[in-house]
Formats: structure tokens, sequence, C-alpha cells
């Protein structure tokens, strides 16, 4: 039986138009949470702190990488909601500096707000400028293969930290 989403542990990925970093950084965590057993302790989202994808699908290069590396997710793009989102997830995970930025003019309490890398272990110790992960829409596949391997690492210390904070 799935637990309801009030005793479940609340994460939203936040980038910027919500079809490139954030997407996948949700699909990464899906996946590790159902290969551990553990995704019925978890309410997953993702969104963007601006609007201008609302409904669209993930960035195609997004999905290429994805598919890439084995791993397929449906998206829809959604602007961030304050009113709801704040209240319903625990863990605000920023991509960059501008995402928690924006997500803290926003109103969010700022003990939800992290930046994604900052559960890296790899990057214990580093500057908050090393634990962000570039938006690469502007760029070639080269910044969606490294934009992978730095959700991946990251997604995978966040589930482990999430699970020795919060064990059952």
């Amino acid at each position: 039986m799935t637990k309801p989403p009030a005793e479940r542990i609340g994460v939203l990925f936040v980038c910027l138009g919500n079809i490139c970093r954030s997407p996948l950084a949700k699909g990464l965590f899906q996946e590790l949470v159902q290969q551990r057993g553990v995704a019925a302790r978890f309410d997953i989202d993702s969104c963007g702190t601006g609007g201008w994808h609302a409904g669209e699908g993930a960035d195609p290069r997004t999905v290429q990488i994805a598919a890439f590396h084995g791993l397929t997710f449906e998206h829809a793009a959604r602007q961030l909601d304050p009113r709801r989102d704040f209240d319903r997830f625990q863990y605000l995970l920023a991509m960059d500096l501008d995402n928690r930025a924006g997500l803290l003019h926003a109103g969010a309490p700022a003990n939800k707000v992290y930046l994604m890398r900052s559960f890296d272990p790899t990057l214990a110790g580093e500057t908050e400028h090393r634990l962000q992960v570039p938006d690469p829409y502007y760029g070639g596949s080269e910044g969606f293969e490294k934009m992978y391997a730095m959700l991946k690492a990251a997604c995978e210390g966040f589930l482990t930290h999430t699970l020795n904070e919060r064990p059952r």
C-alpha cells in the first residue's frame, strides 16, 4: 500500500525551465528509489523557477542522454508554485545558485533549500560555486553528458543521506 503524501519525504528538483536538469534529476532519483525498494517513502517532483516551458516535455537532448544510460521517464514541465510546493516538499534541491536565489526570493524556507550537488560525497568541503549543475541548454551534447554524471552522483548521495537521516 502506498503511503499518503503527508507521511512521505517530499523532494522537489528545481532548475530554470524544467526541461533539462530537474526532469533528469527526478527521473534518476525515481529509478534509484525503485531499485532500492523505497519508492513508497518518497513524493518526488520537479519544476522550474520560470514558466515559459510549462506543459512541454523534457528537452530532446535530455531524453537522449537519459536513454543512452538506459533511463526513460515521462515529463511535463511546470513552474514553481510557492503556495503548494513549500508545504508539500521537505527538500527543495536547486541546480544552481540562481535557482536557489529564486526559491528563496519566492519565499521558500531556507532550511528546505539545498544545492543539488551538495549531496555528492566527492564534493564535501567544496565552494558553493563547485556545487552547481551548469545549465546545458545552450551548449552541445558534452554538456548533457556532464549533467548526467553530476546528477547521478548527487542523486545517489542524496538518497543515502535521506535514508540515513530518516531510517525506518
